[in-house]
């Protein structure tokens, strides 16, 4: 069964609120327009659309790209969410896809997103992890940021010689969201094993940026 988008279109418009909008599209620094849906409010919204859809068997990707292609950021979110769900239906065949998402209307808030889904393919399909180490030297800073965070939510299966390469593939880099996803990966990897993230960063320290130095050290 397919998404309803035009419904759930509707119901999120009528939604919409241009207060919450104009503080939304500020936070994000004026890089999208906003239908000024929270959070809470966009997943109450979408709840009995999901709701639905565990029960099909094929992604809707038509539904995921017509989300994409709309103004307000809110469809992207709603997008994440539906991918989120039906996560156990992604393969490797469909890394390209994702790969697309990622490339289209960057920003922290989807790459962020959408690498934890690309994290949920390459733990069920080990050969997609090349094409993580591929990412990471992309001239694309946001596909470098996926490869450097797709781990996240690992913890004790976290391949870490994967880990390491994608991580000294980004040393000596300008880019704050490169440096501050190296340095969130490993306070996250820290929670876990924190011997392995204190002999790292004393290794590397020269090489790495004091911001990832500082939020890889938080918890250690």
């Amino acid at each position: 069964m397919d998404m309803d988008f035009e419904s759930l279109s509707t119901d999120m418009r009528n939604n919409a609120n241009p207060e919450k909008a104009a503080q939304m599209k500020a936070y994000m620094r004026d890089n999208f327009e906003y239908l000024g849906v929270p959070t809470p409010k966009r997943r109450e919204i979408c709840k009995p659309y999901l709701k639905s859809a565990k029960k099909d068997t094929l992604i809707d990707w038509k539904f995921i790209d017509r989300c994409w292609k709309e103004q307000y950021r809110e469809y992207q979110y709603t997008a994440m969410d539906y991918l989120s769900q039906m996560n156990k239906l992604l393969t490797d065949a469909n890394v390209p896809k994702i790969k697309k998402l990622i490339l289209k209307k960057s920003w922290w808030d989807t790459v962020d997103g959408l690498d934890e889904i690309m994290g949920g393919i390459a733990l069920r399909f080990p050969n997609v992890k090349p094409t993580l180490l591929e990412w990471s030297t992309d001239k694309n800073f946001w596909l470098r940021r996926a490869a450097i965070d797709h781990q996240l939510q690992y913890k004790d299966k976290t391949d870490t010689k994967l880990f390491e390469k994608i991580l000294t593939n980004n040393f000596g880099q300008t880019e704050f969201f490169i440096n501050k996803a190296i340095g969130w990966s490993l306070r996250e990897y820290s929670k876990t094993n924190p011997d392995w993230v204190r002999a790292f960063i004393k290794k590397h320290k020269d090489k790495l940026a004091p911001l990832s130095v500082r939020e890889g050290s938080k918890y250690i």
